[in-house]
């Protein structure tokens, strides 16, 4: 009689790190920065259909990297778990911290309880009245939570690109401002997946960015779309 293969717990949760690990890193970067009057995302993304930032509530929004359609699947359960908390109580009861727990419960349990992870990375932001009162969750494939400040950078070469935003952001940037930092961040990594020296960065177009923010100023829903014509004059400067 053949003895059953066995995996230790530590071996088997370790392979499947890994294995998330290695799906997101091959996926484009997503930047993620506060600025004056909200929060905005920047990510290099041709399709004018596969989105990986959307909207999610009234001042909620969503941004992913990995797979598009295990995220896709966790963009629809929140806009659906949103739906139903501000039927069934009140708008303002539906808040990122909600949603990014909700989120942590589905990643864990998908990451302990089935042979193979959800190769995704996500963070869950809310504009508040304030930048003080912005809210930036980032949540990994694991289900664990990150309760961020400013900015966030997920996916591809994360760790070098957010040495370089770091090093280029500060509170109270204007909009213009955080995403030219954003799209020479985004311009560092090569085709390659290298990360080039500071100065040789490529030119992304307009028309290779999703560009989204979340603004304060706007009365209820705050998500807004910079796309086209727009997106090009305030990366120049002409907005």
């Amino acid at each position: 009689m053949n003895m059953p293969f066995y995996v230790s717990p530590e071996q088997l949760m370790k392979d499947r790190a890994d294995f998330a690990r290695k799906g997101i890193g091959r996926g484009r970067s997503v930047v993620v920065l506060a600025y004056d009057d909200g929060i905005a995302f920047a990510t290099e993304n041709p399709s004018r259909a596969l989105h990986k930032i959307s909207e999610i509530y009234d001042r909620i929004a969503f941004a992913a990297v990995g797979k598009y359609n295990e995220f896709e699947n966790l963009r629809v359960a929140g806009v659906r778990y949103a739906d139903l908390r501000g039927y069934s109580y009140d708008r303002t009861d539906v808040t990122a911290r909600g949603l990014a727990n909700a989120y942590a419960q589905t990643l864990g349990t998908v990451f302990t309880t089935e042979s193979k992870p959800l190769e995704v990375e996500l963070v869950v932001a809310e504009v508040g009245a304030t930048q003080d009162d912005d809210q930036l969750y980032r949540l990994s494939y694991d289900g664990s939570v990150a309760d961020e400040h400013g900015f966030v950078v997920m996916g591809g070469q994360a760790d070098q690109l957010t040495s370089r935003v770091r090093d280029g952001w500060e509170p109270g940037m204007d909009l213009a401002g955080v995403l030219r930092l954003a799209v020479r961040t985004l311009g560092a990594v090569n085709t390659d997946g290298s990360v080039a020296g500071e100065g040789q960065e490529r030119e992304i177009s307009a028309a290779g960015l999703e560009v989204a923010v979340l603004d304060r100023r706007r009365a209820r829903r705050a998500f807004r779309r910079w796309q086209g014509d727009a997106l090009a004059r305030l990366l120049h400067g002409d907005d």
